[in-house]
């Protein structure tokens, strides 16, 4: 399956896709990056100052701690950079440890003497403390789903005879650690609903560990999985054994800030040790390569979807399972176009592709006579961009987005349009998977003012119910939202949604978060989050602008947003800025902006190539090293969308907006709260740390620009409910701090 960014507001591209996302970075609005940092510090203390309440007037008595600059240099084609703070590159020093802990104290000494933090804490509590439930999964006669009372601090998994049965719990990942960072990552089901694979991740890492579950018995069986890393797994359809990918043990040290290459895919039987897995599929010849297995309904072929890096160019291979000694076929080789997997009928596979379709559409390829020149379109591209298929009840349901909002359109499997699905508003709907005998799915719809709820859909019918829609105590009818475009600077029309309280008066005097996110194809569509409702109830404004290097528009947005583009992304993001201002929605003083890994990467050039435009900024896990983000863990699956500095004219290009880079002394910053965890290990921390540390160097002014480290913690997935709401509420207390005295 594709993991999704990890977006409140997600509209996940479908559940069948391969893997290859799950590289990319985080487009979040939930953060992610809480607490502080354990241990006595022995580094020098911020001027000792206790972690007691101050006045709020005292915005300019801050004192940061001291931090260690070297003179290392690194050479550059020439081009000699300084890295001062290159020892905050290794998470484990004693050092650096007392550097967070210094840091975290003077941070955590400002947010507690703001007034707001408590009440708007209380206030996202009550808020957050509804049920809330995942789309049911059919296999056999039972259905799985995920459910949370309100606030647990991880969704319990669930299992029912029938739609309407009753429920058991099946698996408790809050049983699994006290703090509640260790989560469940993923489960998978087998065909006949009689065993339950599910993986385990601890403290936000990217690691994976895989245990498998026997359903009528709650009995875990002996089969432990480890070293996964950007894998789902898939079930052999008799449910004796299945696939999954991997990487070879890190060396001691490297677990968080190795360099992840060579994934080989493994079949696992279940029953054996995983030293005995065999072994389906690798290439020593490339380091790059990644492999996401999955077995096709039928249970007749292994899908082999082969990626590298971000970008979602694949190649397509398969394994004819009816055959054990059947070799590997390369069906779909080169990395020119994406091709997902939608599913077949005996020799016939269907594709979701951009080839030859910027903005998509389905193709038929018999693998018999696999030429091109047999190839069939199924399903045309449209005008909109085909986000993903699913085939559920011997029907196509394609996805699609219009100005980066929900369409549905359901198809026969000769292409013949059957009808659209009424969707309840503008906004975002994801789901619709199932089996081909299913004569129902489910999918799931929100937008920004209204909580994710959960629809059943007859196929034969085309009536759509709703199946589980949660109650939380706000009136969505106070507040509007309404999509407006506006021109960037090159005379491209970016479109951008603006929600707010309805009778806004257009004064410049509103609090205005503006997030954004840029990269990856990763589409940003309009979905709740209680963390926006909280802002929105306090008088702000909160805007989404879809920028270029998104997917909202399909490849050709995207890759004009990429490599050497990339400051178009950056250009959009400012006239966004400007257009909320010079539109009175908001003002210099009272203009936010947000955003996580690669939107904290934004975020970070936005606010050193505009420091005059913007009132507070919150950069979250951001990519602010543009030069040695390839050297870490996965960072070298980036360079497709960045561009590599081993590159005599990318590193140009890199060193002309690389956050880190670019910021200048004695410049006055916006208010300012960099957001990261100790041991992310997708970006990892010292990003941040550097980013931090130099900004405090450079910056003159009274206003505070700050670090959050949480500790126990990594990328944001599987984030403890309660971590969740304490960075929340620090986030909007001081937004509402920064806001207030920017001037």
């Amino acid at each position: 399956m594709r993991i999704d960014p990890i977006v409140a507001n997600r509209v996940p591209r479908s559940n069948r896709f391969a893997s290859k996302a799950v590289l990319c970075l985080l487009a979040s609005l939930t953060f992610i990056v809480h607490g502080v940092g354990p241990g006595a510090s022995q580094a020098q203390s911020p001027s000792a100052r206790p972690a007691t309440k101050q006045s709020p007037k005292e915005l300019g008595t801050l004192t940061y701690p001291t931090t260690r600059r070297s003179d290392h240099l690194d050479d550059y084609h020439g081009t000699k950079v300084a890295d001062p703070y290159r020892w905050l590159e290794d998470p484990d020093s004693e050092e650096t440890k007392a550097w967070v802990e210094a840091e975290n104290k003077v941070t955590f000494a400002f947010l507690e003497s703001i007034p707001e933090r408590e009440p708007i804490k209380e206030r996202l509590t009550e808020l957050w403390n509804y049920e809330r439930f995942g789309l049911p999964v059919k296999r056999g006669e039972r259905y799985f789903f995920t459910r949370n009372d309100g606030l647990q601090n991880q969704s319990v998994l669930y299992v029912a005879d029938g739609v309407d049965g009753e429920a058991r719990v099946l698996l408790d990942p809050n049983q699994w650690a006290e703090d509640g960072t260790v989560a469940m990552a993923g489960w998978k089901a087998s065909e006949d609903g009689q065993l339950l694979a599910y993986g385990i991740a601890a403290a936000g890492s990217d690691w994976r560990e895989w245990k498998v579950l026997n359903v009528d018995t709650g009995e875990e069986l002996s089969d432990h999985l480890k070293w996964v890393k950007f894998s789902g797994v898939s079930w052999m359809k008799d449910g004796s054994g299945l696939f999954y990918s991997r990487y070879d043990e890190p060396e001691e040290g490297e677990k968080f800030t190795g360099v992840n290459y060579y994934q080989k895919l493994y079949f696992h039987k279940i029953g054996e040790d995983q030293s005995r897995d065999l072994l389906i599929y690798e290439r020593p010849d490339e380091k790059e390569w990644g492999f996401d297995g999955s077995v096709s309904e039928d249970g007749r072929y292994l899908i082999i979807s082969v990626w590298r890096g971000t970008e979602r160019k694949n190649q397509v291979f398969y394994k004819d399972l009816r055959q054990p000694d059947s070799k590997v076929v390369e069906l779909l080789a080169g990395f020119e176009f994406e091709y997902d997997f939608v599913g077949n009928d005996g020799e016939t596979f269907w594709f979701n592709t951009d080839d030859n379709a910027p903005l998509r559409r389905v193709l038929a390829i018999d693998v018999t006579k696999p030429s091109r020149d047999n190839w069939r379109e199924v399903i045309p591209e449209a005008m909109e961009v085909l986000q993903g298929t699913g085939l559920v009840g011997n029907c196509f349901l394609a996805l699609y987005l219009k100005d980066a909002a929900s369409k549905v359109r359901v198809y026969d499997l000769a292409g013949t349009h059957i009808r659209d699905v009424e969707l309840p508003a503008i906004g975002s709907a994801s789901g619709f998977g199932g089996r081909r005998a299913d004569r129902e799915t489910f999918y799931y719809f929100s937008n920004y003012t209204t909580p994710g709820t959960i629809y059943k859909y007859d196929l034969e019918t085309g009536n759509s119910e709703i199946f589980r829609k949660p109650k939380v105590e706000f009136d969505p009818d106070a507040y509007e939202t309404r999509q407006v475009f506006y021109d960037s600077p090159d005379g491209t029309r970016i479109p951008m949604f603006i929600t707010y309280k309805r009778g806004i008066t257009l004064d410049g005097s509103n609090p205005t978060l503006l997030y954004a996110y840029g990269g990856f194809n990763i589409s940003l569509t309009p979905g709740f989050s209680v963390s926006n409702l909280v802002w929105l109830e306090r008088g702000g404004v909160y805007a989404v602008p879809n920028l270029r290097g998104g997917g909202e528009y399909g490849r050709e947005w995207h890759e004009a947003g990429m490599q050497e583009k990339k400051q178009n992304v950056f250009d959009d993001f400012i006239a966004a800025a400007e257009w909320l201002i010079d539109n009175k929605y908001t003002s210099t003083a009272k203009l936010a902006i947000r955003g996580g890994s690669n939107g904290g990467l934004l975020v970070g050039a936005a606010m050193t190539q505009r420091p005059d435009l913007f009132g507070a900024a919150i950069p979250s896990v951001g990519v602010m090293d543009m030069l040695r983000y390839h050297k870490f863990t996965i960072g070298w699956a980036w360079v497709s969308e960045y561009g590599s500095s081993d590159d005599a004219e990318a590193f140009q290009n890199l060193m002309s907006y690389s956050p880190l880079h670019n910021l200048k002394p004695g410049t006055r910053y916006p208010t300012t709260m960099v957001t990261t965890a100790d041991h992310d290990d997708r970006v990892v921390p010292a990003h941040s740390f550097k980013f931090a540390a130099e900004l405090q160097h450079a910056h003159r002014g009274d206003n505070p620009v700050l670090i959050r480290i949480e500790t126990r913690a990594g990328h944001g997935a599987g984030t403890p409910t309660a971590k969740l709401i304490e960075a929340s509420a620090d986030v909007i207390a001081f937004l509402a701090r920064a806001l207030e005295t920017t001037d």
